[in-house]
């Protein structure tokens, strides 16, 4: 908790205020019992109307200016809370983005979502609390008790008995409620995973007609999450009556013995008033800190998740400005490169090398988990190699600001990922300054321009979240259309065909040639179909290369390419493209 009072710092003017309005107003309340005391002492005891009148009036002013200064503080805690808030999840957000995939394999996208809302929020609350409580209650508790002290010191022991049953109550509240806190926040984490993942899955789900299992899943994490927010909400609302009970009987007290005194001395009675008032003032401290401290543990605990984020060191270190000059002629070259996941045994990728020049298709192919997507992930830095070396255009990746790099890749994912916004915004999302013309030669190029001048406001068509509106197909096209905006010096096909059907493939690789003449182009793909043609073709077999070339090349000399050829061929084919491959030969 305290780290993230950092973030109060460019507020310390406005603290500063606050702190000058709330001393303020606990100066002008405390004026208020000594007053009373002396209007009953020298004003009703004595029968001096004139002397009622104007202490009364003075009262009145005090009173005033102490409202008027608990107002400001009010206003000045809000606003600085607010900004507080707005700060940290800036930074919060902003580190999100930043970190690559391997940083945030800990945290699931619904803790994060949490982190960034739930957290901030009980976090802003408790700041706003304790810049509202942390002087005010101790300012006047310290000042009424030495008051409360001066005024009737026979009285004072009365005090200790209210503090000390207010503090044992909250020590036992505490110690119910602390170790429940970090619980119910990875509840609030699972309840919104479910509801993220059920939402998104929604077809798989009525698909399989498993909507009672996922509603069982659900209601089980909500029935935990219920009972304990109804544990939490017991103790916690036990505060309010013990506080009651303990305010009560001081009260009580305080008449009993006040009685008692004045059967020696009745000019006691404006002492007795005022002594209670003061007891009061000592009691509402308490009672504020308490809230205070049974408010921390939980801000504390949303604290700690949002600095476990704030705090990830980053394992892939960019550099501040690229360092040396990358050639002309764009190329990616992979040299011994091996890859596996943090923390894992066995290697994903082995021993990877392999050039892949410009102006030349470079395809990737193998079975399910040969590793081809991660692969591809190496090049835009999205994870680290582990050993080897990797060369953009003859400089190592290491070597290159975050920004230089990224200008030169071109991504277009295996599932289309669009924004909410337009289809001017989505294609232009990696070129801000794209041109009307550019855009829609971006999409003519992807075989996008047809289907959205028939959209409602064609290319200023709203596209929902995630691309809800528009088909898988749209989707790829309009994402295809997006890398192909941003110019780049590397384009990287994930598996970005998968949707198309065969004619609009053949037309959207026939426009993609020209473009691509002095680009890198790599390609994920599961189609034979779709990489005959390309220049080189890479066979990938349990994270190991098995075969380099061309299509009938491999054919004839790649085992492992020819089982993945037969297996999606017909007989027919098979044999056709063999005669073709040892004709090749």
């Amino acid at each position: 908790m305290l780290k993230l009072l950092k973030y109060l710092r460019p507020y310390w003017w406005q603290v500063i205020i606050l702190l000058v309005s709330t001393g303020a107003q606990v100066y002008a309340t405390l004026q208020l019992p000594a007053l009373m005391a002396d209007v009953i002492n020298k004003g009703i005891v004595a029968e001096d109307v004139g002397y009622i009148w104007r202490t009364g009036g003075l009262m009145l002013l005090i009173a005033v200016v102490a409202a008027a200064c608990a107002f400001l503080a009010s206003f000045i805690s809000a606003k600085v809370g607010a900004e507080f808030a707005k700060d940290v999840r800036a930074d919060l957000y902003a580190k999100v983005l930043s970190l690559n995939l391997a940083d945030t394999k800990d945290f699931s996208t619904a803790s994060l979502i949490n982190r960034t809302t739930n957290d901030i929020r009980q976090v802003q609350e408790t700041v706003m609390m304790m810049l509202s409580v942390m002087l005010l209650a101790p300012m006047f508790c310290i000042i009424s008790l030495i008051m409360a002290i001066q005024t009737a010191p026979d009285m004072t022991w009365i005090i200790a008995v209210g503090v000390a049953a207010v503090i044992v109550s909250v020590v036992i509240i505490m110690a119910l409620v602390l170790p429940k806190f970090s619980i119910f926040q990875k509840l609030v984490d699972k309840i919104t995973l479910l509801a993220r993942e059920n939402l998104t899955g929604l077809r798989v789900i009525r698909a399989f007609n498993n909507e009672k299992l996922e509603q069982n899943k659900f209601e089980k994490t909500n029935s935990d999450l219920t009972k304990l927010s109804i544990f939490l909400d017991k103790v916690l609302k036990l505060e309010g009556p013990l506080i009651n009970i303990i305010f009560n009987g001081l009260t009580l007290l305080c008449a009993y013995v006040g009685i008692t005194l004045l059967n020696k001395d009745f000019a006691y009675l404006g002492n007795m008033s005022a002594f209670a008032q003061y007891v009061t003032y000592v009691m509402m401290s308490f009672i504020m800190l308490s809230i205070l401290f049974v408010m921390l543990p939980r801000a504390n605990v949303c604290a700690g998740r949002i600095n476990e984020v704030l705090n990830i060191d980053s394992k892939i270190k960019w550099r501040a400005e690229t360092v040396g000059v990358p050639e002309k002629s764009p190329s990616v070259e992979f040299r011994k490169v091996d890859f596996r996941y943090p923390g894992a045994e066995e290697k994903v990728l082995d021993d990877i090398s392999f050039t892949a020049k410009v102006g030349e298709t470079t395809a990737f192919i193998g079975s399910t988990g040969s590793g081809k997507s991660t692969l591809i992930n190496l090049v835009p830095r999205f994870y680290e190699a582990t050993s080897g070396d990797i060369l953009i255009n003859g400089i190592n990746i290491k070597d290159y600001s975050k920004d230089d790099l990224m200008k030169r890749v071109g991504l277009v994912p295996q599932k289309g990922v669009l924004f909410a916004g337009t289809v001017k915004s989505n294609i232009a999302f990696g070129a801000q300054s794209a041109t009307k013309e550019q855009i829609r030669q971006a999409a003519r190029i992807a075989q996008a321009d047809d289907f959205i001048q028939k959209l409602p406001g064609g290319y200023s068509a709203h596209i929902s979240q995630g691309g809800a509106n528009v088909s898988g197909g749209q989707k790829q096209r309009i994402s295809i259309a997006r890398a192909i905006c941003k110019n780049p010096d590397i384009f990287i096909f994930d598996d970005s065909f998968s949707a198309l059907d065969m004619k609009t493939d053949a037309k959207l690789r026939a426009a993609l040639k020209p473009i691509t003449a002095d680009m890198v182009t790599l390609i994920v793909a599961q189609r034979v179909n779709t990489i005959k043609d390309a220049d080189q073709i890479v066979v990938l077999d349990d994270g190991k290369i098995v075969g380099k070339g061309k299509h009938f090349e491999l054919l004839g000399k790649c085992p492992v390419y020819r089982d993945i050829v037969r297996s999606q061929l017909s007989d027919k084919e098979y044999k056709k493209e063999m005669r073709l491959a040892n004709a090749d030969v």
